[in-house]
């Protein structure tokens, strides 16, 4: 299930090296000191909780409201993890762009090493970013995909789409474990400052819908062009957002010739077609609304809002000589863990309570938790 949503304005450019070599060393000692404590599925737990997201972004150094927060964390995320993977029973794999094209593949490669079974994970990480680009159509198109998962087959997937129009980039967070049905409200909290006109195919109140885009999606599809026809010389609704190119006959024939050949038994097996992508099912629900009654949702999705303070100097500049020591001490920390790591922790956390009442500008030391 989705934990969250996060919507963030675009911002060009680069974390500096010297920040991204201290974010990699922060993220990587944080996080070894998070699944010695608790195991790498509360890794897992955390990374899909946008509120902790951002504020681990917040901890690296980088701007609460920038949309690279999230390709950076988890840039950095999977960099300082690398060739650790043994150790911590945890998967860093994605990313962004051409990379996040190779998620698959990485994934398989991984599994064939653990002996673990490969096809439960890339079919998460396939639907993951189907649902997040066609079955809820809110303007933004992914491409950024990161899936983390566990020697236990345990994942979550923080991914990024992007509106060009609006210059916002919009977050989406899925914790595997609570993920009883991919098309049917998966979203568990979702962050954002503003909503749009958005074509909900995943909502509670979109069953019907689902259930007649299925049906179309059966018959032959000479039947359905038919039907489709006949919707262009109709005043169709224009909550919709459907146009005359959403519904060009030719391809939509190709592409359900194809869905009629597999004969889908549900909604979540078209979306999963290869070649069905938000066009295909834009005009399937219209043509599901108009022949079978099935309005679909409309309902963006979106929640919550939230704000932390970050690199370009909000609410303060980088102190790199506090961060090099935050990493010192998480690192130090970590690795007397074998004699009393419990109390050494608790007594970092109250060193950490101390450090934050004191009045430092930065506010506290810069741990993870």
């Amino acid at each position: 299930m989705h934990r969250g949503i996060a919507h963030l304005p675009l911002h060009y450019g680069k974390a500096p090296a010297w920040l991204f070599q201290r974010m990699t060393a922060m993220a990587r000692e944080i996080m070894l000191v998070v699944i010695a404590e608790f195991g790498p599925e509360e890794v897992l737990v955390r990374l899909s909780d946008p509120f902790w997201f951002q504020a681990f972004g917040c901890v690296l150094g980088f701007d609460w409201h920038s949309s690279g927060l999230t390709t950076t964390v988890c840039g950095a995320l999977k960099e300082g993890l690398k060739g650790l993977e043994k150790d911590t029973g945890l998967v860093v794999a994605g990313g962004k762009g051409r990379v996040s094209r190779n998620t698959p593949r990485e994934i398989e490669n991984y599994c064939d090493r653990v002996s673990l079974n490969a096809a439960p994970l890339t079919y998460a990480s396939r639907m993951t970013a189907k649902v997040d680009s066609s079955g809820v159509q809110d303007g933004y198109q992914i491409y950024h995909h990161t899936f983390v998962f566990t020697h236990k087959g345990d994942w979550c997937v923080v991914q990024q789409g992007m509106n060009t129009a609006t210059r916002y980039a919009r977050r989406y967070h899925w914790m595997g474990d609570h993920v009883t049905d991919f098309v049917c409200e998966p979203h568990d909290a979702i962050c954002c400052d503003a909503r749009g006109d958005t074509l909900n195919m995943v909502a509670e109140e979109s069953s019907d819908a689902r259930t007649a885009v299925a049906a179309l999606a059966r018959e032959h599809p000479d039947r359905t062009a038919d039907e489709a026809r006949s919707v262009l010389y109709l005043n169709m609704p224009s909550r919709h957002g459907i146009g005359q190119s959403d519904l060009n006959l030719t391809r939509l024939h190709k592409i359900l010739l194809t869905t009629y050949e597999h004969s889908p038994a549900g909604f979540e097996q078209v979306l999963g077609t290869p070649g069905v992508g938000p066009k295909t099912i834009r005009a399937l629900s219209l043509i599901a609304e108009l022949v079978y009654g099935a309005s679909p949702s409309f309902r963006d999705p979106a929640r919550f809002s939230f704000a932390h303070g970050g690199k370009d100097g909000h609410p303060y500049p980088v102190d790199r000589d506090i961060y090099d020591r935050s990493i010192d001490i998480l690192k130090r920390s970590l690795w007397a863990a074998k004699v009393g790591r419990t109390e050494k922790l608790k007594a970092m956390a109250r060193l950490n309570d101390f450090y934050r009442s004191s009045g430092h500008p930065n506010g506290s030391l810069q741990s993870g938790s």
